[in-house]
């Protein structure tokens, strides 16, 4: 039986299942030079690179996103007559 390759592209995404070491985890991540997304050092797909100011405004955006949805979770106390069910008529003429 043939070995199944470790590392490679599969319609035209990269996949990659060598074991990881720490200096290729830090070096895949902080890639100046390069673009926003880069190959992901285990797993498929691709990741942030975070010498690329841009991934740093996606994770401030999500960020911001997540606090704002958790925070608004607690503070709504008029989501009992928000969640009343609400009768449309559709007069067909």
């Amino acid at each position: 039986m043939a070995d199944k390759p470790q590392t490679g592209e599969l319609f035209g995404i990269p996949y990659n299942f060598e074991r990881p070491s720490v200096g290729r985890l830090l070096s895949s991540y902080w890639k100046p030079g390069k673009g926003m997304l880069v190959e992901k050092p285990f797993g498929i797909g691709y990741t942030l690179n975070l010498a690329n100011w841009r991934s740093w405004m996606v994770l401030v955006v999500a960020g911001a996103l997540l606090y704002q949805e958790r925070s608004g979770r607690d503070g709504d106390a008029d989501d009992d007559e928000a969640s009343e069910p609400v009768e449309v008529i559709v007069d067909d003429d």
